[in-house]
């Protein structure tokens, strides 16, 4: 994470934004919000948006945390399925479908950076119940409270094993745990010695899986007194989380990733812009809900420092493009694709998780991009609010090449296109032979294969 001096006033920055004519509260905005706080808006939506301020749009989101019925049914259906195959390759057919239906969007991003900071992955762990189980704790968790997250996926069956600590015993402790909890959970590299990793493991000896579940066993742990960042006690592995959870460094090293998950993938991680917020962090008692409330309503987020200056993920790429215009696909091929551009749901790289920003762009992910979109909009099973793209278009009263152009540009991209730009696509466009329909795709294609929407 890069750090350096931004001479951003702090005060403004966390400021909640008040756009001084009504004029001013656009739905550009209103899309920007959606693209950073969810995985992009439909029209209805956009227009719900336009009739709040942006803090009652923050407010309802973050306070939004009930999933629907309808939803919540099929989700258990499909999971049902999934499990039912025992299969872990098949787990992410059933997020996607999650994350395209959800009508708690703020939620399941969150759900997604969790997945991410907790990186466990399907390929070790092998156990799909294990891998949902630990997707269900992320979710519930995804907007309370921080200290009560580490909490839980501590004694995670499926984070036990992924970093080995189901084998933890008190005469040879494992350290891999207690050495992610710190550099990669909660404190950052640099804030904890190799003693307190030592010693830390140790705290954790005996924690154990049995019939899936966690299991203390208190014959393999060790009794004896520790020394953790000067603090002694016979700590149990529930006192060692709390320590470091207890530690100062904690707070920072949190917003400072949430500022680069929602605000920018570089550029704010100015130690003065982030410790206001830490500061709330710390007093709210590790309250992610408040936390993200002054983010997401801040003059910051809505500003030329946010606005475009994140690189899209592929989720946001291709979940975020069905998402915006009610698309719906083959789900396992859509996955498919995700995984050839570097994000495969369920199976982050490594425990550090998928790094973002710059990393998601090469000259091989660029290409596969695209090829991705032509195969999505080439398959049958893609729909557009159940029909066709020319039916949806029509629907919202676009029915001309030109009108399609500056439409998807308002819903698709976080940079507006220059007239020039837009000219030439119309009039490529327009000299492709076909109906309606072929031409709208082909635009479509052509829209997001350019360098404007990979940002968000």
């Amino acid at each position: 994470m890069k750090t350096g001096q931004t001479n951003i006033d702090t005060d403004w920055a966390w400021s909640a934004y008040q756009p001084e004519q009504p004029q001013d509260w656009t739905q550009r905005q209103v899309a920007h919000f959606y693209r950073r706080c969810g995985l992009g808006a439909n029209p209805e939506m956009l227009k719900a948006g336009l009739q709040k301020s942006p803090v009652e749009l923050a407010v309802g989101q973050i306070s939004n945390r009930q999933e629907s019925a309808q939803v919540e049914q099929e989700s258990a259906t499909l999971a049902r399925s999934v499990l039912a195959t025992a299969d872990a390759k098949n787990l992410p057919a059933w997020w996607t479908h999650r994350l395209l239906n959800t009508s708690v969007p703020l939620q399941e991003k969150m759900t997604l950076f969790w997945h991410g900071h907790f990186a466990t992955g399907a390929e070790k762990v092998k156990d799909a119940q294990l891998m949902f189980d630990q997707n269900q704790i992320l979710r519930e968790y995804a907007l309370g409270n921080f200290g009560r997250l580490v909490h839980e996926i501590s004694q995670d069956p499926a984070m036990l094993l992924y970093l080995d600590s189901a084998s933890n015993r008190k005469v040879h402790p494992n350290e891999n745990f207690a050495r992610e909890i710190m550099e990669l959970f909660v404190l950052g590299e640099g804030n904890y010695s190799e003693t307190d990793i030592r010693e830390l493991a140790r705290c954790f000896t005996g924690w154990e899986i049995r019939r899936d579940r966690f299991y203390f066993n208190r014959f393999q742990h060790d009794f004896d007194e520790k020394t953790i960042f000067s603090h002694s006690g016979k700590f149990t592995g529930e006192e060692g989380v709390d320590l470091v959870l207890e530690h100062p460094a904690g707070p920072e090293f949190i917003v400072g990733k949430l500022i680069q998950f929602f605000i920018a993938d570089e550029g704010l991680q100015d130690p003065q812009l982030i410790k206001p917020l830490a500061q709330k962090f710390r007093n709210s008692g590790l309250e992610v809900g408040p936390l993200l409330e002054t983010m997401l309503a801040s003059n910051l987020f809505y500003s030329e420092y946010a606005q475009g200056r994140k690189i899209r993920s592929p989720v946001d790429f291709a979940v975020g493009f069905l998402n915006s215009l009610e698309g719906s696909t083959n789900l396992l091929e859509l996955n498919k694709g995700l995984d050839e551009i570097g994000q495969r749901l369920f199976y982050p790289p490594n425990v550090k998780g998928w790094e973002g920003g710059r990393i998601w762009i090469n000259s091989s992910t660029l290409l596969a991009r695209t090829n991705l979109m032509q195969s999505l909009l080439k398959r049958d099973e893609t729909r557009f609010g159940q029909g066709s793209l020319s039916e949806y278009c029509k629907s919202h009263g676009v029915t001309t090449t030109k009108e399609a152009v500056d439409w998807f540009a308002e819903l698709l991209l976080a940079v507006p296109l220059n007239d020039h730009k837009q000219s030439e696509i119309v009039q490529r466009c327009e000299m492709i032979d076909g109906s309606y329909e072929t031409k709208l795709k082909n635009l479509l294609g052509l829209i997001v294969s350019l360098p404007e929407y990979q940002l968000a």
